[in-house]
């Protein structure tokens, strides 16, 4: 199933930029192998906004668990640096279409 992951980053009053922007370099190294190796369908950064958002293929909820904690940014403890994370299902729009039909019949 798929799934779009969105997660928001801030950076603590008091760390230096080049610690942030570092761990964030280790991820972002680990995401582009993943994406690259077809684990991440899509991954993209919102511009002027540090919030990245992915696509991913994910077959039950424990995958979640442990794709999550698997990231450099876990693993290094900077988990904090994430102040917001959402996982939100999607379906393919094609059978959302489908449904369409049937719907629009209905009184």
């Amino acid at each position: 199933m798929l799934f779009m992951m969105q997660a928001q980053l801030t950076k603590p009053e008091g760390m230096s930029n080049k610690e942030f922007y570092g761990v964030w370099e280790q991820e972002a190294e680990a995401a582009v192998t993943a994406l690259q190796a077809g684990a991440i369908k899509a991954l993209y950064k919102v511009p002027g906004q540090y919030i990245v958002v992915g696509i991913l293929e994910i077959d039950t909820a424990d995958d979640i668990d442990h794709a999550l904690h698997s990231l450099p940014i876990w693993k290094l403890g900077y988990s904090h640096l994430v102040t917001e994370l959402t996982w939100t299902p999607l379906r393919p729009y094609e059978n959302w279409a489908e449904d369409l039909k049937q719907l629009a019949q209905e009184k």
